[in-house]
């Protein structure tokens, strides 16, 4: 089979040679097509000269920065595998995904090195930190530091007048084979290792080259997690593959940070989670809409289509003004959220796709995108729908095609029970599948509850709704004692602004469930609304972790 996804990457760095590749937000400090290629070329002759082979594991762990995105380059143009490892993972989490990875090398954070015991990852031989490349552990035996020591003279007996596009030369590797082994942290309490090739990454890059997300001096801010399958393919690797210019976050994204970093990189287009966008809306936008003054200008027909014009321009230029459109994906999009971005046409589209598929399964086109939908089924992907009847009547979302991953790795049985007898692989998601491929998400098959008379109960549409009503911050809704409840993490700040006491939260809270059964199924309405006192623990994609209060 082919090896395009390392040929990506070869053909790039030589024709995008002197333009801008990798920025870090906070530093200032750049890194050319050109250095990117340098700093390469460095890796791969330590790689040799530690007799590492194709197909061997590298373990990567740590905050996104140029570092770590040459880390991943270099091994996968190398022919050995990455294991990217999520940063907000517990230190045990670590140990075990790179024990369980056999992963013979590892680079990480300096400050992670420190949570981290060495006695316990015995294939390890060497630690590497991403902010120098200096190796700070080598195991027993080892002289890997001494090797370090004379990388430079190496580099440069073997390139004596510096790198040249011509001696951009990468492994050659077969594209059906291991590239990437990616741990997922999900909502049911464990992960696995997700084995994802170099067509399945393919797939997503060459899907990428067709829409205009993608180009030749492009700019992205990235501040998705790029160990997560929907940062890493499009915040990183597609941008790479196709000549963009990368900026580094490199500090927690919190919308205040966020919003001053995109006026000034001012991005071609933006890759984001609905957090991000249903935050602003929440805080920004609804506190006006909902002022006396501006429900009577937008209730008149000619003055609202100007107020919405107003309001679509600042919200552009708040993301920088230059993005040729939003691209939501990761988790589900509040409804009210996004028929208010449909209202004020904002430049978006929400695509669908998880980790197994690299990620992408569907997606589409601000300008042609069906309204609350995940998008259209991409090219090289088939969807179906296990209903009796796939257009009307909610079941689960099958696929296959060159983007769903191998298996999980040395889980044979998790492997096996993902895919059915005739090999479409179950994503786990429930929906329907219109006749045009756009694709209609109603909610996880394990969360769905169901009613007393049998209706199905999806309570990510219920939770949607609660959210965005005053004083609650999030909530989960789930069956307890044959009845349903919602547990509610209030908004402080919300409470603090508005002058309402703890002791009133209860009243305040019991009047929303009231107006909200209203607009809900008489089998969807809710028996109670309890405080929960903190935040929800959640996964690096932001997603709650149900499982850990299912019975609380």
């Amino acid at each position: 089979m082919a090896n395009g996804f390392i040929r990506y990457f070869e053909k790039a760095i030589p024709e995008f040679w002197e333009l801008p590749a990798m920025t870090d937000y906070i530093s200032k400090s750049s890194f050319t097509y050109q250095q990117v290629g340098e700093e390469i070329a460095k890796l791969h002759i330590l790689f040799d000269e530690l007799h590492i082979q194709q197909n061997d594991k590298v373990a990567l762990v740590g905050r996104n920065t140029p570092q770590w995105a040459i880390a991943f380059l270099a091994t996968i143009t190398y022919g050995a595998v990455i294991v990217p490892i999520l940063q907000d993972f517990h230190p045990n989490d670590v140990m075990h995904i790179v024990n369980h990875s056999e992963s013979k090398l590892l680079f990480l954070s300096d400050n992670q090195w420190e949570n981290l015991d060495e006695e316990k990852m015995q294939n390890v031989r060497g630690v590497f930190s991403i902010t120098d490349f200096r190796c700070i552990y080598q195991a027993p035996g080892e002289s890997i530091q001494a090797t370090m020591k004379q990388l430079s003279d190496k580099y440069a007996r073997k390139y004596p007048n510096g790198i040249r596009k011509e001696d951009v030369k990468y492994a050659q590797k077969d594209d059906d084979e291991l590239a990437v082994l990616n741990y997922t942290s999900g909502t049911t309490g464990y992960s696995k290792g997700v084995m994802l090739t170099g067509e399945n990454f393919c797939g997503n890059l060459d899907f990428a080259g067709q829409t205009n997300l993608v180009g030749r001096g492009h700019r992205i801010l990235t501040f998705l997690p790029l160990a997560h399958a929907y940062g890493c393919a499009f915040d990183f690797l597609s941008q790479i593959a196709y000549g963009g210019h990368v900026t580094f976050l490199t500090k927690i994204p919190s919308p205040k940070v966020l919003l001053k970093a995109m006026a000034e990189v001012k991005p071609s287009a933006i890759f984001t989670v609905p957090l991000i966008i249903e935050k602003i809306y929440k805080n920004n936008i609804l506190p006006k809409l909902n002022k006396t003054s501006m429900k009577l200008i937008t209730s008149i027909p000619l003055v609202s289509n100007k107020v919405y014009a107003e309001i679509r321009k600042t919200l552009v230029n708040t993301f920088g003004g230059e993005f040729n459109q939003m691209v939501i994906g990761g988790a589900p999009i509040n409804r009210e959220v996004e028929d208010f971005l449909l209202k004020i046409k904002f430049p978006f589209s929400v695509g669908y796709g998880m980790t197994e598929c690299a990620p992408l399964i569907s997606f589409e086109r601000c300008d042609t995108y069906s309204p609350h939908s995940t998008g259209r089924v991409i090219p090289g992907m088939e969807v179906r729908i296990n209903s009796s009847d796939p257009k009307n009547v909610p079941g689960e979302i099958q696929v296959r095609g060159r983007n769903v991953m191998k298996g999980y790795y040395k889980n044979e049985e998790a492997t096996a029970d993902s895919f059915t007898e005739d090999g479409w692989m179950k994503t786990g998601d429930m929906g329907v599948l219109d006749e045009a491929g756009f694709i209609y998400i109603k909610g996880r098959s394990k969360t769905m509850i169901l009613g007393p008379s049998g209706q199905n109960i999806y309570p990510e549409e219920i939770e949607a709704k609660l959210n965005n009503l005053p004083f609650i911050s999030e909530s989960i809704v789930m069956m307890r004692n044959d009845k349903l409840v919602a547990l509610v993490y209030p908004d402080s700040t919300a409470m603090d602004e508005m002058g309402v006491q703890p002791k009133d939260l209860d009243a305040v809270m019991e009047a929303h469930r009231k107006n909200l059964n209203e607009q809900l199924a008489a089998y969807e309405r809710l028996t109670a609304i309890i405080i929960h006192p903190t935040e929800f623990e959640k996964t690096p994609k932001k997603s709650i972790k149900r499982y850990l209060y299912e019975n609380v």
